[in-house]
């Protein structure tokens, strides 16, 4: 789309138009077949309140057009800065081709609409100085920051620090809820002095328990399982809750069919069959793919034969089998690749 004249204020509104009536007016001026490739991506009631304003806005002027596309290109335009050089740059960008009034304003509407996530500079930054540079900070800080990095980075981070704080830093991620706006920006400053006030003032969820499980599933097995027994040996609980989200019943494919042939052999026929009751094609077809045909004949059978169950007993049922997994995980008898395919053990 070639860029739009934007030589006038596109700001200067006379009326407040809501979110929901510019998209309208947007989808009216880029036309149908646009639109129709939108409206998928978004909510049900998103789309209904949008098609409203588009049935109620019969005739839509063209400087009004040309204000909403106007609007629509500089926030993306913003919004490929920030992807591209974090806010910084988008504002330096923008200042420089806008003024700093319109390009406040612009980046404004662009952080509150899309919550740009703290600590964005880091995100960018090569996990080995990331460890160098967090690694001497209090464990509730390193928790924090962590909590905010892509799991990858924060993976080899954990594996970087010393087996006392990666217990203490996992424990604390998966505790944390909600964090003020308030610390995290006086933390962002402390550290790097580079994000201005342009952070939303929601407050921001991070950490918790899928958090800190992921991360641990692109950690070496020797890391995963001193943190997990630290762990088990402080908080039992919290221990467990994480050991169940680390492998579930449907990452069976990932196990290599040998892995899977012994887990088979390891388990009841009763039990694979309730646990299969409820489970996707993929997985049905790795097991019987590891089974003699007469195995899975009579699994088959099984399973036509049990008729309607409990999504709770099915649950139990995966849940046992997964335990097995894990055992014979610890026994060294099958292997899991975990992450990026770096973390295979025996």
């Amino acid at each position: 789309m070639a860029a739009p004249d934007l030589s006038y204020d596109m700001y200067a509104e006379p009326k407040k138009m809501s979110a929901h009536e510019k998209a309208a007016i947007l989808f009216i001026a880029l036309g149908s077949d646009c639109a129709a490739k939108v409206f998928p991506h978004m909510d049900e009631d998103e789309i209904e309140t949008i098609t409203l304003d588009i049935a109620n806005n019969k005739q839509v002027s063209i400087d009004k057009k040309n204000q909403i596309i106007g609007e629509f290109y500089q926030l993306m335009m913003a919004n490929d800065y920030i992807s591209t050089g974090g806010i910084e740059f988008a504002q330096n960008t923008l200042e420089k081709a806008l003024g700093a009034d319109k390009a406040g304003e612009i980046l404004k509407k662009l952080t509150t609409s899309l919550q740009v996530r703290p600590f964005e500079f880091l995100r960018k930054t090569d996990p080995s100085q990331l460890l160098n540079f967090l690694q001497n900070e209090h464990p509730q800080t390193i928790a924090l920051v962590m909590a905010y990095l892509s799991p990858d980075q924060a993976g080899i981070v954990m594996s970087g620090l010393s087996i006392d704080m990666q217990a203490d830093v996992a424990k604390r991620i998966a505790l944390m809820d909600r964090t003020s706006p308030d610390v995290i920006r006086e933390i962002e400053k402390v550290l790097e002095k580079k994000l201005s006030s342009l952070s939303t003032q929601d407050f921001t969820i991070a950490g918790g328990v899928p958090a800190v499980v992921e991360i641990l599933n692109r950690v070496d097995r020797s890391t995963e399982r001193a943190i997990i027994e630290s762990l088990e040996a402080e908080n039992p609980e919290l221990a467990e809750e994480i050991k169940q989200l680390m492998f579930v019943f449907e990452d069976i494919i990932l196990l290599d069919d040998r892995s899977v042939q012994l887990v088979v052999r390891e388990v009841d026929t009763k039990e694979l069959a309730l646990a299969m009751k409820a489970t996707n094609e993929d997985v049905t077809a790795k097991i019987y793919k590891n089974m003699s045909k007469r195995a899975a004949d009579m699994l088959k059978e099984e399973i036509s034969y049990m008729g309607p169950v409990k999504i709770r007993d099915v649950e139990e049922a995966q849940t046992k089998i997964v335990n097995v997994i894990r055992t014979l995980e610890d026994r060294g008898e099958i292997v899991i690749v975990r992450g990026q395919g770096e973390g295979m053990f025996v």
